[in-house]
């Protein structure tokens, strides 16, 4: 799958995305940033287009905001969602996750809204919840949503499958090379090992049994993207 195909078929999973959570009944809106930290974490298909719409936008600078980020402690994924999914279906161990995070904002922020807002990743557009995180200091998201965001967790790395994830500083300050961003067009980027890991395709989906049924409309629309793309 060329890269412009890709990006085509990222969009079209966006806007399913955005057209299911449009529906939600969510708290969040302009200017709540309390989920903004530096611990998001992405694709290098997301990363990449990231990084092309600074590029084209003005908006080069930011580069340096993100690389000021990888000198402090953030989320460092050691799986993908389609390996922890291979996994639990193989019943193998789950390797440990950090999850003790400094606090902080993303390194992108800006005046408590996203520079990049437009083609934020999939990890941001995702992170929804029935109250202000801010008054209570967490999030609460309705199950159904959590399976729902596996699962396009899950399509988005199978469509960028022979490229790689890690946390959102990470992905962008490896897309900020030139060199880098011609060689992920072209199939060709190797994983400098700063931090991020290989992507894989769809093995097994992880829906639990209560939300099969109800998810299987979004399931269908993804699926129709598969079919009208030959080389998916």
């Amino acid at each position: 799958m060329d890269i412009d195909t890709r990006l085509e078929v990222l969009e079209k999973v966006f806007g399913i995305y955005d057209d299911f959570s449009r529906n939600l009944d969510v708290a969040c809106k302009r200017f709540c940033d309390q989920c903004c930290t530096p611990n998001v974490t992405m694709t290098t298909l997301e990363g990449y287009l990231i990084a092309e719409n600074m590029i084209s936008d003005g908006k080069s600078d930011l580069f340096e905001k993100v690389k000021t980020a990888t000198s402090k402690k953030r989320f460092q994924p050691k799986t993908t969602t389609n390996r922890l999914a291979d996994l639990c279906i193989k019943g193998m161990d789950i390797p440990d996750e950090e999850n003790d995070f400094t606090g902080g904002s993303c390194p992108l922020l800006k005046d408590h809204e996203c520079p990049v807002y437009r083609v934020r990743p999939f990890g941001c557009r995702c992170f929804v919840s029935k109250h202000d995180c801010r008054e209570k200091g967490y999030a609460d998201v309705d199950p159904f949503v959590i399976s729902v965001n596996s699962v396009f967790l899950q399509f988005i790395e199978h469509v960028d499958y022979k490229g790689f994830s890690g946390n959102l500083a990470d992905v962008l300050i490896l897309m900020a090379s030139q060199e880098n961003r011609h060689n992920y067009r072209i199939n060709t980027l190797k994983n400098p090992h700063s931090g991020l890991i290989a992507n894989m395709p769809i093995k097994v989906l992880m829906i639990p049994p209560e939300h099969r049924i109800k998810i299987k409309p979004i399931l269908n629309v993804l699926e129709s993207i598969k079919e009208s793309e030959p080389s998916w």
